[in-house]
């Protein structure tokens, strides 16, 4: 968003490792402790089949590079969404 006008178009963010959403519904479920089962369907057809984004563009136009990785990232939108339940609640 603050970038020099010459850099253009979408460039894509996040972080070079890879899960299935399996593994991140299992991560979730573990971290908030709930007792949700996944139920499992097929695949739409155009699913993508690699779920991690190229982020070489953001690295060298940007001088970006991901932070936070996926534990603690969940670890602190859990926190968020926690904290946000419990003021609406107090109002």
């Amino acid at each position: 968003m603050q970038t020099d006008d010459e850099i253009t178009g979408p460039i894509n963010i996040g972080n070079s490792k890879e899960y299935s959403i399996l593994e991140l519904a299992q991560k979730i479920i573990e971290k908030v402790g709930s007792k949700s089962k996944l139920e499992f369907k097929p695949l739409p057809q155009d699913d993508p089949i690699q779920r991690r984004p190229d982020i070489k563009e953001a690295m060298e136009l940007l001088d970006w590079k991901p932070q936070v990785d996926l534990d603690e990232g969940l670890g602190k939108t859990i926190s968020y969404f926690e904290n946000l339940l419990q003021e609406t609640e107090e109002q």
